[in-house]
């Protein structure tokens, strides 16, 4: 076991100095490089199999210790694969804003189209339903209020012949009917409506 251990051990320290070797590698060899430190990684994840049946044949006294040696060298390698992945992400993106801001680039604009349409239809129905229910609104108001001034001229009628008696009452009515209400209070200024 030992022997494949270092050997693991020794390849896990290459590719962590390959690593850097992703950095300043120029883009037609960088796949290559990003190629051989995949392989590598695969090839430790294949030592770590066989490690850690070795780990679990070894004397009871040295297993634990043989365990928690494989399992740092896992943890290792686990590392520099989550390491090479978010190097190929962050390429991957570069790569693809670079195209992108080629094409940009690249890319003739034109002035837009004389005959330019805005799909406004729904908006526009929305609108104008609005505007019917405000006017419908105000309609309602509006007969409310007449409704009540109708109110108020029928009880000022009332009280005008109640207080005049039956002999005034068609005089009265007539001056209601032609003046308004003004007329009234000035005739008679003791009255008072509630």
């Amino acid at each position: 076991m030992e022997p494949l251990y270092q050997q693991t051990h020794k390849r896990v320290h290459e590719i962590q100095s390959h690593m850097g070797r992703l950095e300043t590698a120029d883009k037609q060899s960088l796949h290559l490089v990003e190629n051989e430190i995949q392989a590598s990684i695969d090839q430790i994840f294949s030592h770590l199999e066989r490690l850690e049946i070795l780990s679990s044949k070894e004397p009871p006294n040295k297993r634990q210790n043989a365990k928690l040696r494989v399992d740092q060298l896992k943890y290792d390698v686990q590392h520099l694969q989550t390491a090479l992945r978010n190097f190929q992400h962050q390429r991957y993106t570069r790569e693809q804003q670079e195209r992108q801001r080629e094409e940009l680039l690249s890319r003739t604009f034109t002035t837009n189209d004389s005959d330019t349409t805005i799909p406004m239809d729904e908006s526009l129905q929305f609108n104008s339903s609005l505007q019917k229910i405000h006017h419908g609104m105000d309609d309602l108001i509006g007969g409310g209020h007449s409704i009540l001034e109708g109110l108020r001229a029928q009880r000022l009628t009332l009280k005008v012949g109640a207080l005049l008696g039956d002999r005034k009452k068609p005089f009265c009515f007539g001056l209601i009917q032609q003046f308004g209400t003004c007329i009234y209070f000035l005739i008679c200024p003791t009255v008072i409506l509630w």
